[in-house]
């Protein structure tokens, strides 16, 4: 069911599937669905933090495991033909001298036994150096800031997009339409953790 935005929200020893986000009404995305393993807040965070910016594979390995339950608490609703991560601006993976979210797309891929396509999607246009961005500067910076590889083979797969923490859904928004627009079947979200926001883009682009 394509639009449809929802969260699966793990903390502790809960696990289940969130209501709805009040700001999917608008329907706005081009992903099919989305989950997220966890909410961004507390430790959550700090972790994601380190994930960000200290290249610990074991901690990738561990969220991995988790987005992999995830998956597979819902099979028929998240099947996937390969997973994708969410790509860098050549700039700031030179300057930080790894992909964070490779860290966790290589690991749950392998868990899932799909092929992994870390170069499928590239970033055309860097993110602006202001460092905290309104909601409204998060989705004018990604619009059309990303694309397929020429030669790559996208024509009716469905992708598993994987990044580390949905804030605004711009991300993977400009993500899916560049994988749909190079013909991909579907394309389904997964993120360590959601930013609960209450608010959606106006427009729906």
């Amino acid at each position: 069911m394509r639009d449809l935005w929802e969260a699966s929200s793990r903390t502790g020893s809960e696990t289940g599937a969130a209501p709805l986000c009040p700001a999917c009404t608008d329907k706005p995305y081009a992903v099919d669905r989305a989950r997220s393993f966890a909410v961004y807040d507390g430790a959550q965070v700090d972790a994601i933090l380190l994930l960000k910016f200290e290249q610990i594979d074991p901690l990738g390995a561990w969220f991995a495991e988790r987005l992999a339950e995830v998956v597979r608490g819902e099979a028929n609703a998240m099947a996937a033909d390969v997973v994708v991560p969410v790509p860098l601006h050549r700039q700031r993976e030179k300057e930080r001298g790894y992909h964070q979210a490779a860290l966790l797309s290589r690991p749950l891929a392998k868990r899932l036994r799909l092929p992994h396509e870390s170069v499928l999607l590239m970033r055309t246009r860097a993110r602006p150096d202001k460092r905290i961005l309104t909601f409204e500067e998060r989705w004018e910076s990604v619009r059309g800031a990303f694309a397929t590889r020429p030669g790559s083979q996208v024509d009716n797969l469905r992708v598993l997009l994987l990044d580390d923490v949905l804030t605004t859904g711009a991300t993977l928004d400009a993500c899916a339409r560049a994988l749909r627009d190079a013909g991909a079947k579907s394309v389904l979200g997964l993120t360590v953790a959601w930013a609960v926001r209450n608010r959606m883009p106006n427009s729906s682009e």
